[in-house]
């Protein structure tokens, strides 16, 4: 079977940005997604239409076709009091480089990078961590099969769901509760596209 809309596909990757392995699927725990859902990146559903089952794969997406280029004006100071939790500035999660999850202006979570510590302010880069970078993708299709009524109404992972059946963080089916209480990924640690999780940003 061939790799179509509506088709439950079950594949493993290596994904190689400026020649480090930044993600993975394995055998032992295969990226699945529903084919044409777009859940995943446009440009690589359309690299593996019509593979067949047990077809390696191989091509490189430019940022346009990835996330993005980086915009500058995602890069912003925030001053410091902006991390005060009881009236004290949390000073022990100010580290550069550490991503936060933080709330814009719609009440939508964001996750933010830290660039820069300075005295009053923290440079913060709100950029997807994947934008301005070529992404490499090697792997394997694993299986294809047809998506169930059930799947193709209510997604692979619940994402379809509607909100009032999701929890507080966000979190829409029993593969988040690993993640520790207040503690959602919210779209960061299943996989590229691979979670349940409502995702804001």
């Amino acid at each position: 079977m061939k790799v179509a809309n509506n088709k439950v596909v079950a594949l493993t990757y290596e994904l190689e940005v400026e020649g480090a392995i930044a993600d993975k699927a394995t055998d032992e725990m295969p990226l699945e997604y529903i084919h044409g859902n777009q859940m995943l990146l446009p440009k690589f559903e359309a690299e593996l239409l019509g593979k067949d089952a047990g077809e390696d794969f191989s091509f490189s997406l430019s940022p346009e076709d990835g996330y993005g280029v980086a915009d500058e004006k995602l890069r912003i100071d925030l001053p410091k009091t902006a991390f005060e939790i009881d009236g004290k500035i949390r000073e022990d999660i100010l580290q550069v480089g550490r991503v936060l999850p933080m709330l814009n202006n719609s009440g939508q979570m964001v996750q933010g990078r830290i660039l820069e510590l300075k005295e009053d302010a923290v440079r913060m880069d709100f950029n997807h961590p994947m934008a301005g970078k070529t992404l490499c993708f090697k792997g394997k299709v694993i299986s294809v099969r047809d998506a169930s009524e059930k799947e193709l109404q209510e997604g692979l992972h619940g994402e379809f769901l509607p909100e009032e059946s999701c929890d507080e963080r966000g979190c829409c089916c029993p593969g988040c509760e690993g993640h520790g209480e207040g503690d959602c990924c919210q779209g960061e640690s299943h996989g590229d596209g691979d979670c349940c999780c409502k995702q804001d940003a």
